[in-house]
């Protein structure tokens, strides 16, 4: 099947072209452009975050150096720089991020067995946001502060398969609370979050929708105590109980009963308080519930690493949310081939080899296998130890 392909064009043929032109015709991405087509547009940038491009001119320099390699891998003629410059400029961003829920999808369906330390059977998101600072001289409209632009990266992550689900991209001055305004909540799914999140108001339109909500209590939060669980302290739990508010404008936003979990972190010596519209689960779920929040902290801090999201390619809103898009389905996409492989690479190390083999013709089932090298027992060890005196 893979023979005598280029590694990056296998990595593309797992990419449902219909899938793609529909996100493509839906808006007009296409309308009147001669050769270089958004399907041009979307490999080229994919080339980049794979390879770590450093620029859109790092990223046609490094393009045309191999000129009679590009029609096997999708691209039939060369890249102009200023052709890739214009094509994020111009073409729609929602292009990509609507395909990105097409491989979202898909990689979701492939998780679907997977275990977490979570014992329901309900679906668990964490919410969170990440800034990403830029140069307020050429990011103008990403306003931040008064000498700093930045975008912000609102993101909900799936816990169990560890990808994010929705992305919104916003400036930087835009509270992380508002996202919960754009949110369409899944009844019956858990939304974990921060004291940042805290709006009652909003969150009694997320109880009222049907889902769950898991957050951690500000200090200042006045409670009535209606009801007190019987828990195991053994565990960590110092109290379940069952509450409503006592303070008249916070009582007015959220009307009903509350649940409150406090739990000892032993490790840190640290007491966390959670509240929680949910009534049925163990206490100590909802403590694991919110500890597996930290899933889209770790998110952010990969991609950041090992994608091109913190240095742009392009100055327009349009171009920031092009590139954002695209690097999310190129993570996605990798992700969707290590569990298609069985991988035992971990997601870095898959990135790690693709971004030298991407040239290469080795198939990607034999590239992405973990070999453990071992010294045979009884071996002779030639190794000098400086250590022996």
């Amino acid at each position: 099947m893979y023979q005598d392909k280029y590694v990056f064009a296998q990595l593309m043929s797992l990419i449902n072209r219909h899938e793609f032109s529909k996100c493509v015709d839906r808006y007009e991405g296409n309308y009147r452009v001669r050769s270089f087509t958004c399907w041009h547009q979307f490999l080229s940038m994919s080339f980049g975050q794979l390879t770590n491009r450093e620029s859109l001119r790092d990223l046609t320099t490094c393009l045309n150096a191999h000129q009679s390699k590009l029609y096997h891998m999708g691209l039939s003629n060369g890249v102009k720089r200023s052709t890739l410059a214009e094509a994020n400029e111009s073409r729609d961003w929602r292009i990509y991020a609507d395909f990105a829920q097409v491989l979202i999808s898909q990689a979701r369906k492939l998780h679907f067995d997977d275990t977490t330390g979570i014992e329901l059977d309900n679906v668990v998101y964490a919410l969170d946001a990440s800034t990403i600072e830029l140069c307020l001289d050429v990011f103008w409209w990403a306003k931040f502060r008064k000498h700093k632009a930045a975008v912000k990266l609102h993101t909900l992550l799936d816990v169990k398969c560890e990808i994010p689900c929705f992305i919104h991209i916003t400036e930087g001055l835009v509270h992380d609370v508002n996202v919960l305004d754009v949110l369409e909540f899944e009844a019956g799914a858990f939304y974990v979050m921060d004291r940042g999140y805290t709006d009652w108001e909003r969150l009694y339109k997320l109880h009222q929708s049907g889902a769950f909500f898991v957050i951690r209590a500000k200090k200042n939060v006045k409670i009535q105590r209606i009801y007190s669980h019987p828990v195991d302290k053994s565990t960590g739990l110092k109290c379940d109980q069952t509450i409503r508010f006592s303070g008249a404008k916070t009582a007015k936003l959220y009307p009903e009963k509350l649940r409150r979990v406090k739990y000892y972190d032993e490790v840190h010596q640290v007491n966390y308080v959670y509240l929680t519209n949910h009534f049925e689960a163990p206490a100590l779920q909802i403590a694991i519930l919110y500890l597996n929040r930290w899933k889209v902290e770790l998110f952010f801090k990969w991609v950041k690493q090992h994608l091109r999201i913190k240095r742009f390619w392009g100055e327009s809103p349009n171009a920031v949310k092009t590139q954002i898009w695209i690097a999310v389905c190129t993570f996605v996409l990798m992700a969707i081939w290590r569990q298609k492989l069985k991988s035992l690479q971990s997601l870095n190390e898959i990135l790690q080899i693709a971004s030298v083999s991407v040239f290469d013709k080795t198939p990607v089932n034999q590239l992405f296998m973990k070999i453990e090298s071992k010294n045979p027992e009884g071996g002779i060890h030639n190794q000098l130890n400086i250590f022996d005196l």
